[in-house]
């Protein structure tokens, strides 16, 4: 028994070889494909080939006795990795007349990534530091492009020193909250202005799929070709009207990540055992808790600013701290009845997203599943 095993391991190892040699054929291929697109100025994520591509080879894997959710597994992991490798290749510069760009607060880990995106698409950056200011005049002399971005508490202080910016220089933000900066620019600078979100941290290995918010300012016309350089990058964009989002930027930043940090300071002073709660818990729980541990792994002053930047923000979380009251009452009442009621309730607002999110959040945990068991 032992030598048939044997022989059977290794035709699999064997295989395993075969299917390494294709993967760095087909990203030797991704690297050829990535310079075509930076010649022709192709985005290096193209949605329609992904998902025609995704449902050709589900088909196939079908036809030939292979559980299509794992070539579409492989397939995405693969080209996770090929976005990677297609960022360093360099991007077709769509405004090569363009002068200087320059990144206020390009020191930064998000002002460093869109400084080395810029200057990987041909364009002449320069960055404006916070040791920097005494050269200030210098620096922005001659500017096509300003690009703010410093913690959002000092944004607007920013945003004010900028008011002798050439006429024609357009002037952006990047940061999580729009209303204030955008309406700071259009009283600072008479021309072009446009407010933007990246929805990433600066730690993403591709621009691939990741969405960029912008909201209109002055002047849309003459910022078109940055949208499309966004796009050329990968990125997604959603255009979207400031006071619109910073309403759900409410919801999806400061109620998040407030809520992981009650979550988080309540375990603190519970003070648990982290290595026996991790042993002890399912794929889903440490995914919760790989969550909100990856909050205080942070700088707590930009989640600071980013709660407390409005008053909107601080009247939600009043608001859920009176509905968790509520739900707390339920308990105490020891009412089964009218917490499935809720519970129903709740399910019946979500309508099918509760199936779709069952769907993604199955695959989701597979992935973490097998993360977990190589940790």
């Amino acid at each position: 028994m032992a030598e048939e095993l044997n022989q059977l391991r290794d035709q699999i190892d064997a295989v395993d070889k075969q299917i390494l040699n294709l993967l760095s054929q087909r990203l030797a291929l991704v690297e050829q494909v990535g310079e075509v697109k930076s010649q022709h100025g192709l985005p290096i994520y193209a949605p329609d080939r992904e998902a025609a591509m995704l449902a050709s080879r589900r088909a196939e894997a079908e036809r030939i006795g292979v559980p299509p959710q794992l070539i579409e597994d492989i397939l995405r992991r693969t080209m996770r990795e090929s976005y990677a490798s297609e960022k360093d290749s360099g991007f077709k510069c769509l405004n090569p007349e363009l002068r200087s760009v320059v990144i206020i607060g390009g020191k930064g880990q998000l002002g460093g990534l869109f400084a080395r995106m810029f200057t990987l698409s041909g364009y002449q950056v320069k960055i404006l530091g916070s040791q920097d200011w005494h050269r200030a005049e210098e620096i922005l002399d001659g500017a096509g492009l300003v690009v703010v971005t410093v913690p959002i508490h000092l944004t607007e202080g920013v945003i004010e020193k900028l008011g002798n910016l050439p006429q024609d220089c357009i002037l952006c933000d990047l940061t999580s909250i729009k209303s204030k900066p955008l309406n700071a620019m259009l009283r600072v600078h008479q021309g072009p202005v446009i407010g933007l979100h990246p929805m990433f941290g600066p730690d993403v290995p591709s621009l691939a799929k990741q969405v960029i918010v912008y909201c209109d300012g002055r002047g849309e016309e003459q910022y078109q070709w940055l949208l499309k350089q966004f796009v050329i990058w990968g990125a997604s964009l959603c255009q979207i009207d400031a006071e619109e989002h910073d309403h759900g930027m409410t919801l999806i930043q400061a109620l998040r990540h407030f809520t992981s940090y009650a979550y988080g300071l309540h375990l603190s002073k519970e003070n648990p055992n982290i290595d026996k709660l991790m042993q002890l818990s399912s794929p889903i729980y440490r995914l919760e808790l790989a969550m909100v541990g990856r909050l205080f792994g942070q700088d707590p002053n930009l989640y600071g600013d980013i709660i407390l930047s409005s008053q909107e923000n601080i009247d939600m979380i009043k608001r859920f701290h009176q509905r968790f009251g509520e739900a707390i009452q339920v308990l105490d009442n020891h009412d089964k009845a009218a917490f499935i009621d809720s519970f129903n309730q709740v399910g019946d607002w979500f309508g099918d997203y509760s199936h779709q999110f069952m769907q993604e959040s199955q695959n989701l945990l597979k992935q973490a599943n097998d993360a977990i068991q190589r940790s």
